[in-house]
């Protein structure tokens, strides 16, 4: 990775998207610290206590939902779209057939920002009347009101536009660098706060090391589960093309453990965090009852948080890999598993190999989501959101999703240099 990045930096013009995106990702930082107006930080303050649900979406938000500044929502109302704009690709006939033209994939983008806004304005309508409810403002005039959903709208809009700028002008993978950011920002922060405790006694040596070598294995294990793909063999039998003779290799289809990515994650969290915000700002018996049903501390939180993880990656496996236009494609060009008939027995074959490796991916998934409460028991210490596997989930993701666009940007060079 050293090598790439040395490599990297040696090309003038990776050099400069390299800065850009640094320079990007600093006027992120920026906006962070800046408040939304009107709003008492004491009382916002109480809303994030250590290892609570509230805690845990502010830490994917890098802070700013903890301060509540004008980028508080982060860029998760575009991620919401583009899974909605997905769904929708497969439900609507018409937009399905856009996905498969380039400017149709421009269209359903453009139909993402609208949803983007959209959603954004209406989490931060929802938002605001709740901290409302809490006294957390210092007026209770509309215009403030006002004030403060568009600042929240814009804040996201103009992430999702930064994002667009690093994906175009940058390094690329924009959107997530973001979440990658924001995680990475309060890593030093809980390591010295590991550290205060340990010197005051709080903590024991052996809860440290039982504590790094469980952030050790889940890294390793990441890496693992990120990198790890099944290859399905393809042979393509020769066929004459005009005058030429085409055909008559192998290959293979590359079946990644995990296609969802951190999806599932981020999608689970959203769905659990719906009714418990909801309930955590009405003051009735039944908002309790079902507050302490979505308790992030809780068992059964524990287990519905895996379970919809688990549906998630499959739903979301089954929306970007169709074994039926895998074997189409195949059939088209004269390819087939050896020993398989090309049509209905190819698509089993497929359909059978993807179940059996997203399954491994869910329960991975899974297992790393969960694993935080059970570091508290195992390692006495508190909850440690930066360091906890959804954290170094997307962390390891992200830099290694990042360091294939960097190599892959590299090698283009060096075939345009070979052809010049």
């Amino acid at each position: 990775m050293l090598g790439t990045l040395r490599n990297a930096w040696r090309v003038p013009d990776l050099r400069r998207r390299f800065l850009f995106t640094v320079l990007m990702l600093m006027v992120f930082r920026v906006g962070v610290a800046i408040p939304v107006p009107g709003i008492i930080p004491d009382v916002i303050a109480r809303l994030f206590q250590e290892g609570t649900l509230f805690a845990f979406l502010d830490l994917f938000s890098g802070g700013a939902l903890k301060t509540y500044s004008i980028l508080a929502m982060g860029i998760y109302p575009y991620i919401n779209s583009s899974i909605i704009v997905q769904l929708l690709t497969v439900v609507i006939p018409k937009w399905e057939e856009m996905a498969k033209e380039e400017d149709g994939r421009k269209k359903l983008q453009e139909y993402t920002r609208y949803g983007t806004v959209l959603l954004a304005l209406l989490q931060a309508t929802g938002m605001t009347f709740a901290i409302r409810a809490q006294g957390a403002l210092q007026s209770q005039s509309i215009w403030l009101l006002v004030q403060i959903v568009v600042s929240l709208t814009a804040g996201t809009a103009f992430l999702m536009w930064l994002g667009e700028l690093i994906t175009e002008k940058g390094i690329g993978n924009g959107i997530s660098l973001f979440i990658f950011a924001g995680i990475i920002s309060g890593m030093p922060g809980e390591i010295l706060h590991v550290v205060g405790l340990y010197q005051l006694g709080v903590a024991k040596w052996y809860n440290l090391v039982l504590w790094l070598l469980a952030s050790l294995i889940t890294v390793l294990g990441v890496i693992f589960i990120t990198e790890g793909e099944r290859r399905i063999p393809v042979q393509y039998s020769k066929r004459v093309v005009g005058r030429k003779m085409m055909g008559g290799y192998a290959t293979f289809i590359p079946i990644r453990i995990n296609q969802a990515s951190v999806i599932p994650v981020i999608f689970a969290s959203s769905v659990l965090a719906f009714p418990a915000t909801i309930a955590s700002f009405i003051r009735t018996p039944w908002a309790a009852s079902l507050q302490r049903i979505f308790d992030y501390n809780a068992p059964w939180y524990t287990v519905m948080y895996a379970l919809l993880i688990i549906l998630f990656t499959f739903f979301y496996t089954a929306m970007i890999f169709n074994p039926y236009d895998v074997a189409e494609n195949m059939r088209k060009y004269g390819g087939f598993i050896p020993g398989i008939r090309p049509g209905k027995p190819t698509v089993e074959v497929l359909s059978r190999s993807v179940m059996r490796i997203t399954a491994v991916g869910a329960i991975f998934l899974a297992l790393v989501a969960v694993l935080p409460h059970f570091l508290v028991q195992l390692t006495k210490l508190p909850v440690l959101s930066p360091l906890s596997g959804t954290a170094l989930l997307i962390v390891v993701g992200v830099a290694i999703e990042t360091m294939k666009q960097v190599e892959a940007q590299l090698i283009m060079r060096n075939y345009q240099g070979f052809l010049k």
